[in-house]
């Protein structure tokens, strides 16, 4: 092709490749919609309870994340209601943008407490948790109803052990591994409960009689899941509880561990809180 006709065909060509340019680029880049959609979904973040990690999650945390949340699962120190709660807060305020705060067991009382104030947090969920009102324990909550497995004397349900530095009279608790299988295992297999047994992290004698304050779900909306079969905080007292709270409830057929032995219903929870549907 000669000099010339390349000069009379040059500006049709160009323009062709600008416009094969743009629908390429067009192709690759997500729509507006799809983008803000994405941009929408709130960070969840998990709280586990006493004598767990944030392993106890893990189950959970892979659906979320599957359904293209954000999700963080806190450390939750275990060493009093206050203090945990400031930790958590803390980290809550490292967050940018709406948050689902979700918390299992004790990690009920620390949300309550560590959400207040943050305009972030836009929901909270109990899963099998204490949601206690202001002056409450979780000591009081936990034997408020008949059922729990970790009534009764001290002395048979828990280990004690000492800490460094600690106040007067305050120990470590665990579990006794033999208390622990049917009281928080009693939905899981047995090898899978007897080494969430061996692997417990211990909470401070003094963090389960320590009043809660005020509570961030007179000013946040609740949601709660139910266990109906747990036999660490009986079904009736979790809702007492949620009733209290105006809690929107879910009840499944699960031991205290459901985030374990039923992760797609506490899922759902989540999400439906997520969403803000009831």
């Amino acid at each position: 092709m000669s000099l010339k006709h390349v000069a009379r065909y040059a500006p049709g060509m160009l323009a062709f490749l600008a416009l094969a340019l743009f629908a390429a680029a067009a192709a690759a880049r997500p729509s507006a919609s799809r983008t803000r959609s994405a941009a929408a979904k709130p960070t969840v973040v998990l709280v586990h309870g006493a004598w767990a990690d944030g392993s106890s999650w893990s189950r959970v945390t892979r659906r979320l994340q599957d359904d293209g949340y954000t999700v963080d699962v806190a450390a939750n120190p275990l060493r009093g209601v206050a203090s945990d709660a400031a930790y958590l807060a803390a980290v809550l305020g490292t967050i940018g943008g709406p948050i689902v705060l979700a918390g299992h067991s004790y990690g009920g009382a620390v949300i309550t407490n560590a959400a207040l104030g943050n305009s972030n947090v836009k929901a909270l969920v109990y899963v099998d948790a204490f949601i206690p009102d202001k002056g409450q324990t979780v000591l009081s909550l936990a034997t408020a109803k008949r059922g729990s497995q970790l009534g009764g004397d001290p002395n048979t349900v828990f280990d004690f052990v000492p800490y460094p530095g600690a106040p007067a009279g305050d120990v470590d608790t665990y579990v006794k591994p033999s208390v622990f299988v049917d009281a928080f295992g009693n939905d899981l297999p047995s090898r899978k409960a007897a080494a969430l047994a061996a692997s417990q992290r211990p909470l401070t004698l003094s963090a389960a009689g320590e009043p809660s304050g005020l509570p961030a779900w007179k000013t946040i909306p609740s949601w709660a899941v139910v266990g109906t079969i747990d036999n660490v905080i009986p079904a009736a007292e979790q809702l007492e509880m949620a009733t209290h709270a105006s809690s929107h409830i879910t009840q499944i057929r699960a031991g205290h561990l459901s985030m374990l032995s039923r992760p797609d219903a506490v899922e759902k929870v989540i999400t439906r809180a997520a969403r803000g549907l009831g």
